[in-house]
């Protein structure tokens, strides 16, 4: 989770509102952490110096980008995209995660995870569990809200499990073409091959991602790799 304001000047708020309101020290703090989203300041301070993926990927997406998240399972790729979502006001937009892998109370457990107060980002942030979700769903959803959109869809292997879904290949390019028509980012995770762990590489590449179905993968503008706690961000060709 990403903060409002350095933590040095978040423990200044701190020490004024102690004076202010004459309650202890680190009771204020944790009433900023709470503020910022964190339960406690312990949360606060555990996570801070964490979030530098987070930060990196935001200062990079661009209006109209269609980003790959991609890693081998345990990497943290769902908690850097569900962070990405949660933190879409930052960016002066409104986050959304759909997620055909977790339910809700995955979610809420995840953001905990986070360090978040899971009920207080939940009120910002849009989380889709539904069955249903596809490039179609994805559009027909953010029609109603006439902003701009930090999209993030957890996971990209799956979009076409239901033989009533359009082939992978057909939503990647919808998503591609609604990104750049509507100015959203958009964020899609990938899962990497598992075929990579043998590889002796430090950090996967597009070559190493796990496709049963063919994608043409010049449809996304930017990719992000994660492995053994680096982060690699490329311009996609």
């Amino acid at each position: 989770m990403l903060f409002s304001a350095p933590v040095y000047v978040l423990k200044r708020k701190a020490k004024r509102l102690a004076r202010q309101t004459g309650v202890a020290l680190h009771q204020a703090l944790d009433r900023v952490a709470v503020q910022e989203g964190y339960q406690n300041w312990g949360h606060l301070s555990a996570r801070s110096g964490k979030d530098d993926a987070a930060q990196q990927v935001l200062a990079a997406l661009e209006p109209g980008d269609l980003c790959l998240v991609t890693a081998r399972p345990g990497q943290g790729k769902t908690l850097l995209g569900l962070e990405l979502a949660a933190n879409a006001s930052r960016l002066c937009r409104k986050g959304y995660f759909f997620t055909l892998d977790y339910n809700e109370r995955d979610v809420a457990e995840q953001l905990g995870a986070l360090g978040y107060e899971p009920a207080s980002v939940l009120e910002r942030l849009v989380v889709d569990t539904s069955d249903e979700i596809s490039a179609e769903h994805i559009a027909q959803r953010l029609r109603t809200d006439n902003q701009p959109a930090l999209i993030v869809i957890d996971y990209l292997q799956i979009l076409d499990q239901k033989r009533s879904n359009p082939s992978l290949d057909h939503q990647v390019r919808s998503l591609c073409a609604y990104a750049k028509e509507t100015e959203a980012m958009c964020v899609l995770i990938s899962q990497v091959d598992r075929s990579f762990d043998l590889s002796g590489r430090a950090m996967p590449s597009l070559a190493d991602l796990r496709l049963p179905n063919p994608v043409d993968l010049s449809a996304f503008s930017r990719c992000v790799f994660l492995n053994d706690g680096k982060i690699r961000l490329d311009q996609a060709t």
